[in-house]
Formats: C-alpha cells, structure tokens, sequence
C-alpha cells in the first residue's frame, strides 16, 4: 500500500503530518462522549448512497452541479503532491480513510463536530471499517492543547478537525466530509425509508417501536436513534440503532432505481455536505470501493469519565488509542 504524506494547515501553524504525528503519541490524553446522531447524518447517508451505494450510472450525469456545490477543498489540498499520491492511491484502489464531520452551525457561530466518523475503506478486502469518535474525548488540538476532540472544529474548522484526528490516532485522513444538522429526515424520506431489525419495543418522540422487523420513515428514523435512557445498554445500545440504520440505509442505496427521487437527493446534499472529494475522485470512489459496504466492521473507543478543572471530559488511555491504530492500519494494509 503506498504510504501519503502531506501537510495540514491550522488557523496558526503550519505542521508536517510527521510532526503532528510525533507531538500527537508525546501529548495524547483522553476524555468522554455522549453520541449523538442528530439530523446530520442523512447527508452523510445520501453522500454515500451516491458514492458507495449507488447502482445507477445515470447518476453521473445528474451529480456534477451538486459535486461543484459541495465542494469545498481545504489549504492542503492545493499541494500538488498531494494530489498526486490521493490520485495514486485511488487510481491502485489502495485504502483511503475518511472523515465525516456532523456539525450544528448558527448564524455568526461556526459551532462544533458533534460527531465525528473516521471511516476506513479497504476495496481488496471489500471491507469497511466504522469508528465513531466521542466527541467528549480529551485530546490535544494542535495549537489549542488539552481539550475535547469536537472543539477543534470550532477553533480551526475542518482544517484542524482533520489534522487532530491525525495526530490522535496517527492515521491519514485522506478526504472529508461535513455535514450539517438539515439531511437526516429529508435523506430517509427520500429513498422511501429503511428497515432494520429492532430487539426491544420502545416509545420515542412519538413514535412507537415493536420488537422484530420495522420499516422507518424520516421522521421514525430520528425517533429511533436518540433514544438512550430506556435501553440497558444505554448509549452503547443507542450506537447499535444508529449503525443500523447506517447500514440498512447504504444498502438501500446500493439497489436504489427511482430516477425521479434523484434530483431531490441532489438537492438535498447540494445544500447540506461540504467534502473536497471533486468528481473525478467521487467516480473513482462509485467505480472502484463499491464492495465496502459488504463487510462493516464498527470500533468504539473505551475510556471512562472524567472531571477536570469542573469540565467533564471521555479520559482514553494511550494503550486504547494505540489499539484503534494497529486496527485501522491492519485493515488498511490487508
């Protein structure tokens, strides 16, 4: 597997990725999350649908406009270097990670990562792997020091995002993609909603949910994934609805023939995702990683609450972290 290596920019430095990567094993700590998958998540579904999942090649044709809106290349992404090592990478159909941002914007605010998904696609293993970052997790943020991993967003944008989650888990990030809090019931509506299996009848928002098979539309989707306080297992439990409805929603898209529902999807990411993958990177992603939703495998972190300085934090001893690594890198080269 070729090996990528470049620059990230924040607000302040200019940082090697070899050195983000070096301060990052030095300085690491840890922190706590409550996840949370709010609205945001049906951009990143519909992004997929079209990347991974999609089975139309009539697509193409529709999605240039909407490529040209949610595109949004960062600093890095003008050294030509790189982009030829992503073009290498992409065109040998090497593994690639991703990172998926969902953010809560407002007017003059430019909010945080409420959640974070580093996603790791391997398409001669036809395998996928899922790591959902709490976003309570205490880091260093380059520039920043000690803080939780969301903030980084608020403090550098993408650009620092990216670069934290590099030096956290010394990992490339190969390409993004941000989504804000609007996609999630429009983006289950409009590939006519999911099913899942569902393993405990429940009450949520108004919706009420039965034990076995149950078909979600937008609105029950959202219901069925914040809820928390009535399952055993908690937020654990909560993340097992929510990577089903991942899941049962990529395998939609993978058989997803109604043509007329594509214009509404597109307009619908236009105007909720940002990434700097352009169209010829998200062709090579349809033509080349299609396999990888075949074989999800999920990673969650283990760490334990914190106190510190009145600010609770999701505290990750390095032995965890340094476990995330040799399981994202073991993927990546098999």
């Amino acid at each position: 597997m070729r090996k990528i290596a470049f620059s990230v920019n924040s607000d302040r430095e200019h940082y090697t990725l070899e050195e983000n990567l070096q301060v990052a094993r030095m300085q690491r700590s840890s922190g706590k999350k409550r996840r949370k998958w709010p609205y945001w998540v049906g951009g990143i579904l519909l992004l997929f649908i079209l990347i991974i999942g999609g089975g139309a090649f009539y697509v193409y044709s529709q999605l240039g406009s909407a490529v040209n809106t949610m595109h949004t290349p960062l600093a890095r992404d003008e050294d030509p270097e790189r982009q030829k090592e992503l073009k290498g990478l992409l065109d040998e159909k090497d593994s690639i990670n991703m990172l998926l941002l969902g953010v809560d914007e407002r007017p003059g605010d430019r909010g945080r990562s409420d959640t974070m998904i580093l996603m790791s696609l391997n398409p001669k293993t036809d395998s996928m792997i899922m790591l959902s970052i709490p976003r309570d997790t205490y880091v260093n943020i380059p520039g920043r020091g000690m803080d939780k991993i969301n903030h980084a967003y608020a403090f550098g944008g993408v650009e620092l995002a990216v670069q934290t989650v590099e030096e956290t888990f010394d990992i490339p990030v190969h390409v993004y993609s941000r989504v804000n809090m609007e996609g999630f019931k429009q983006g289950i509506d409009a590939i006519g909603g999911v099913t899942v299996n569902n393993n405990q009848s429940f009450s949520q928002g108004g919706s009420d949910f039965s034990e076995g098979a149950i078909h979600l539309n937008g609105e029950q989707a959202l219901d069925y994934i914040r809820m928390r306080k009535q399952d055993p297992r908690g937020d654990m439990g909560r993340n097992n609805r929510q990577r089903a409805v991942v899941a049962a929603a990529m395998e939609k898209g993978a058989s997803f023939s109604n043509i007329t529902k594509f214009g509404e999807i597109l307009d619908i990411l236009g105007g909720n995702v940002q990434t700097d993958l352009d169209m010829k990177k998200i062709q090579k992603l349809f033509t080349g990683y299609l396999g990888t939703r075949h074989n999800i495998e999920t990673l969650e972190i283990e760490g334990s609450g914190s106190t510190i300085n009145g600010v609770w934090y999701y505290v990750v001893p390095d032995s965890e972290f340094d476990r995330i690594n040799s399981e994202i890198r073991n993927h990546m080269e098999s």
